[in-house]
C-alpha cells in the first residue's frame, strides 16, 4: 500500500525551551519522512506578558517570587535533559516582554509554505535560545526574517494584517481544548490562568480524518509510531553524516546530529571537531554547548 501525506499540527511556542530540546526530533521526522509529513505549526502563545505576575506551571515559573529566576533555573534543567545548548542570560538583560509577537511572526511566516514557516521558527528559536535576542517588537521580527529566506515584503505585510491576529486566536484555542488522553498523560499545563497541552504537542492526521496525539517531551519513537499509525512511511534520506543533515537543514547543535545520525555522541563530536580543524565547519560556542554550520 502507498504511503499517504500525513498533515502534522505541531503545537509549540518560539519562548518554549522544551520545544527547542525537541528540535532534535522534529529534524529527524522531516529526515526520516521526508514529503510524506506536511506540517502546519501551532503557536501556543506561551507568555502574553512576562513580569511579576507571570505564572507557568511547567517548570514552576513563577512559584518563587521572581518569574526570570524561575526561567533561568528551569532552562538550564531543560538543557541538562535535552542536551540542546542553551544561554539563560536572556533573562538577566534586555528581558522578552511577551512570546505572542513570535508566535504571530510564524504564523506570518507560514504564510509562505510550511517550510518557509519552519526555516522562520528555527530562526527564531535560535536567536531567541542561544543568541540573547529581544524578539518582541515587530521590527526585531521582521530583521530577523532576512535569514529565513522569506519573501520579505509579504512577510511585512502579513504580520501586520488583522488575518494574523485571528489566526494566532484560533491556535491559542486550539492548544486550551486539551484532549482527554493529554490530560490522563498528565500533559495539561497551566499558563497565565489558562490550561493549555505541554510544549511541543504533535497531532498526525492520515486520510481517515484520526489525530494520533503525542504530547510534550517524548522519545522519538512516539513521534515515528504516530506518524506511521497516520499512514505514513520512512524515505529513504540517504546517509546522516554531519555535512550531509547539515546541508539539509543548516546550523544544527551536536545533538541534532546525534539524534539523526543514530551515532553516540562521542563519535559525534569527534567528526564534528575534525570537520572545523579542516575548515568545512565552523562552531559557534553557546553557553550550554555548540552550533555547527558550513565554513
Amino acid at each position: 500500500m502507498a504511503a499517504e501525506v500525513v498533515e502534522v499540527r505541531w503545537a509549540s511556542d518560539v519562548a518554549c525551551s522544551w520545544s527547542w530540546g525537541s528540535e532534535p526530533k522534529l529534524r529527524r521526522l522531516i529526515w526520516e519522512f521526508g514529503e510524506q509529513l506536511r506540517f502546519s505549526w501551532v503557536m501556543g502563545g506561551l507568555a502574553r506578558s512576562y513580569g511579576p505576575s507571570y505564572r507557568d506551571s511547567e517548570g514552576n515559573v513563577g512559584s518563587g517570587g521572581d518569574c526570570y529566576q524561575d526561567l533561568i533555573s528551569h532552562w538550564l534543567d531543560v538543557a541538562g535533559e535535552t542536551g540542546m545548548p542553551i544561554d539563560p542570560r536572556l533573562w538577566t538583560r534586555a528581558k522578552p516582554t511577551s512570546s505572542y509577537p513570535a508566535c504571530q511572526a510564524v504564523i506570518a511566516a507560514s504564510e509562505q509554505g510550511w517550510e518557509a514557516g519552519y526555516r522562520y521558527l528555527r530562526r527564531l528559536r535560535e536567536a531567541w535560545m542561544t543568541e540573547r535576542k529581544k524578539l518582541d517588537h515587530a521590527e526585531a521580527l521582521i530583521a530577523e526574517a532576512a535569514g529565513a529566506d522569506l519573501d520579505l515584503e509579504r512577510f511585512e505585510i502579513d504580520l501586520r494584517s488583522h488575518a494574523i491576529v485571528e489566526a494566532f486566536g484560533a491556535h491559542l484555542e486550539e492548544v486550551r481544548a486539551a484532549p482527554e488522553e493529554a490530560r490522563e498523560q498528565g500533559k495539561v499545563k497551566l499558563t497565565e490562568g489558562n490550561e493549555r497541552v505541554a510544549f511541543p504537542s504533535a497531532w498526525f492526521i492520515g486520510a481517515d480524518g484520526v489525530r494520533h496525539g503525542v504530547y510534550g517531551w517524548q522519545p522519538y519513537e512516539r513521534y515515528r509510531d504516530a506518524a506511521t499509525a497516520a499512514g505514513a512511511a520512512p524515505s529513504d534520506s540517504g546517509p546522516a553524516d554531519a555535512i550531509a543533515v547539515i546541508e539539509r537543514f543548516g546550523a544544527c547543535a551536536t545533538r541534532e546530529i546525534e539524534e539523526i545520525s543514530g551515532r553516540p555522541r562521542p563519535v559525534v563530536e569527534a567528526e564534528l571537531w575534525a570537520l572545523a580543524r579542516d575548515w568545512k565547519l565552523k562552531a559557534t560556542p553557546v553557553l550550554t554547548g555548540v552550533i555547527w554550520d558550513r565554513a
